[in-house]
């Protein structure tokens, strides 16, 4: 590291055993994850909890109740937000943030357009999930899979 001239923040820097402790890094919380179906544990890496909450602050922001901005500007810049969350969190365990994102997304989209449309009830009826994500084109925070090509 002395040849690139690099040197460490030793306020930063710490040395971080993995399989006693869990630690955030660049996003993701690395160590020991339980497996909820057979209750052992093994190393890995998920979506860290304040990655989380940051994506549902940004959400909230783009929903704002005095939003003026006709619903396709205000989606597309939402599904912009979600694909470039959903790109870079696909690695290891992302099922439970996956979920957590995902349900928030709709809770802020359906209290944004009962808001919206005036609607009196808490619009479960009238923007169900499978309109939202469905008709409305919300994109769902999941991964897209990749195309498999085989080659003759």
């Amino acid at each position: 590291m002395e040849q690139l001239e690099l040197k460490l923040n030793q306020d930063k820097t710490i040395v971080m055993d993995a399989r006693n402790g869990n630690f955030d890094f660049l996003g993701y919380t690395f160590g020991r994850i339980w497996f909820r179906k057979t209750g052992k544990c093994y190393m890995g890496a998920s979506p860290s909890k304040k990655s989380v909450k940051r994506l549902k602050q940004k959400v909230k922001t783009i929903l704002r109740p005095g939003e003026k901005g006709a619903w396709p500007d205000v989606r597309d810049r939402l599904n912009a937000l979600l694909q470039g969350w959903s790109t870079y969190f696909c690695y290891g365990t992302t099922q439970i943030a996956y979920r957590a994102a995902e349900r928030n997304v709709y809770d802020q989209v359906r209290r944004f357009l009962v808001s919206r449309h005036k609607v009196r009830s808490r619009g479960i009826h009238r923007f169900p999930s499978e309109r939202v994500f469905g008709e409305l084109g919300v994109l769902l925070p999941r991964p897209r899979k990749r195309a498999v090509r085989l080659v003759p």
